[in-house]
């Protein structure tokens, strides 16, 4: 018989980690093949990713589509109105995200220094609200 994983409550707080860079790809959508290649990292980033995983800190984290593929949904009135884009008109954009575990911000700030986008991009890192990030399923 399978149970239920037991919900584990922890003083970690949950950390989201917006990934940008400073100017958007030229071509704005991507092929078949650009898209395949997105289940391989690239080589910059596995260095981070390996450090953060024996620390047991990340939870989730993935790249995203380029901007032009994006839709942007608002309910005025009761209607659905999707523009194409994104809705904000910069010229950086977010190229993924971490979803982190960490015992305190400097932690999070900290690992956050080391991405290597941060050495020509930004790292934008956001506490979950409290009361919202800190119950998590064991395994």
């Amino acid at each position: 018989m399978v149970s239920a994983p037991a919900l584990v409550t922890e003083d970690l707080v949950k950390y989201l980690l917006l990934i940008c860079a400073e100017e958007p790809p030229e071509q704005p959508l991507e092929s078949a093949e650009e898209a395949a290649s997105f289940d391989v990292l690239p080589d910059d980033v596995q260095p981070w990713l390996a450090a953060i995983e024996r620390r047991g800190t990340r939870l989730y984290g993935s790249r995203v589509s380029q901007p032009a593929n994006a839709s942007t949904v608002r309910v005025r009135d009761g209607e659905v109105l999707i523009s194409d884009g994104p809705y904000a008109e910069t010229k950086e954009w977010m190229c993924g995200f971490d979803v982190l575990e960490c015992e305190s911000i400097d932690e999070a700030i900290e690992l956050a220094a080391l991405h290597p986008v941060a050495q020509y991009g930004r790292i934008e890192v956001r506490p979950f609200l409290p009361g919202t990030g800190r119950v998590r399923l064991e395994r």
